[in-house]
């Protein structure tokens, strides 16, 4: 079909990082590509605005490579809990912390320098028995996707909710002003939940937290982090906070005629594993693929081996949020043997299958968790270790009331 009035090729539901995602790769591929939303840009959403090394190069591959004036670098990933900490460098590449609000902004524009159409501010009806409308008028497409998040009604339309929903939990995000004191990453493991804390600015943090019990906010699982609670005082906060639910769930499938959904639409993993993003770029590129070779079977083929490996690491993470003695035994192990650390950080960035990690450290991680003690400072050494670098780990010991 070539677009005129209201007919298009596809019409994307949802104009988020996936739904411009999806519009930019079929772009791309030639498809007249319609996105229709009922908000207007800039459209914001808690997360923690970190991009990995391998979702930036997926992002690449949509035309679109944000650099240090969009945000700001960091080279990895720190976690740390009130008795240690341990970090690891990307084995290749930077990540980037960037706002939400500038990557949906830089999307929009490489979308619109293709030619996508955009319908802003048109809510968008789909009703079973009656044909899809954009802003009340009847929109005519040979195909819809659905990048209308978690509560997508394009997913309902099409009869495709049925899943299997492992983990549910309660994010909270807010901006401060405060230059970034370190170059990682860095996840901060409390009583009342954990904190991520991703560098967006030459001054300015990003600062998400996440908790099993939606009561909690922001203030309160950081004041159990005493070394964030003290970075954090009397810094300016420049954004309200602003709350969301994280899942893991895993569709049965997510195609169904001539319907596809990408992105949460599509089935989540917790944002813990900072995947969300990543893995909406790398459904757009598949679904583009798959549309090109003449319909959805490519896609509803590849798409859940997309997830596996975030899924998988998000069930270990949530394990250790789940049990608190696993996760300082867990901590106890990786400061004993960083580069453990080192290869898991691999893993989770692609830059190594997970079985050969399991083949090579599997039977060491086991056995330093079950010899630990929670990884109390007494087990590790007293007082505070000077930063060790080991092949691009750093480990570190934080003695109680620090």
């Amino acid at each position: 079909m070539r677009l005129c009035n209201n007919i298009c090729d596809v019409l994307v539901v949802g104009g988020g990082p996936a739904g411009l995602a999806a519009a930019i790769a079929l772009r791309q591929r030639g498809a007249e590509v319609t996105v229709a939303d009922a908000l207007r840009p800039p459209i914001d959403k808690p997360c923690g605005e970190g991009l990995m090394p391998d979702s930036r190069r997926e992002l690449a591959r949509l035309g679109v490579d944000p650099g240090p004036g969009h945000g700001a670098a960091f080279r990895g990933i720190l976690y740390a809990d009130q008795r240690a900490e341990v970090s690891a460098e990307f084995p290749r590449g930077v990540g980037l912390g960037v706002r939400r609000t500038v990557l949906q902004r830089l999307l929009l524009e490489r979308a619109a320098a293709l030619g996508v159409r955009f319908q802003w501010g048109s809510p968008v009806t789909v009703r079973k028995g009656l044909p899809v409308t954009v802003g009340g008028e009847r929109v005519g497409c040979q195909w819809l996707v659905g990048a209308d998040g978690m509560a997508s009604q394009a997913r309902a339309w099409a009869g495709l909710e049925a899943a299997k929903v492992r983990s549910r939990r309660f994010g909270f995000r807010a901006h401060f002003r405060r230059a970034p004191w370190s170059e990682f990453v860095e996840i901060h493991w409390g009583a009342k939940g954990e904190a991520y804390v991703t560098p967006v600015g030459a001054d300015e943090i990003c600062v998400a937290a996440m908790s099993r019990t939606p009561t909690g906010r922001l203030d309160e699982i950081v004041e159990h982090l005493p070394a964030l609670r003290e970075r954090l005082a009397g810094a300016e906060r420049t954004t309200a906070e602003r709350g969301s639910v994280t899942l893991t769930r895993r569709l049965r499938r997510v195609t169904r005629g001539n319907v596809a959904l990408v992105g949460d639409a599509s089935g989540s993993v917790d944002a813990i594993t900072g995947e969300g993003l990543g893995l909406s770029f790398r459904q757009a590129l598949l679904l583009a693929e798959s549309l090109e070779a003449g319909g959805c079977a490519r896609y509803e083929a590849g798409h859940a081996a997309l997830a596996a490996l975030p899924r998988r690491m998000a069930e270990l993470l949530l394990l250790m949020d789940r049990f608190p003695a696993l996760q300082r035994r867990a901590m106890g192990a990786l400061t004993t043997r960083p580069e453990l650390f080192r290869g898991l950080l691999a893993v989770h960035v692609g830059e190594q299958p997970l079985p050969r990690y399991l083949l090579r450290h599997g039977a060491t991680m086991g056995a330093l968790m079950l010899a630990a003690r929670e990884g109390t400072p007494e087990d590790l050494g007293s007082g505070v270790t000077a930063p060790a670098e080991a092949g691009g780990t750093r480990v570190g010991v934080v003695p109680r009331g620090s």
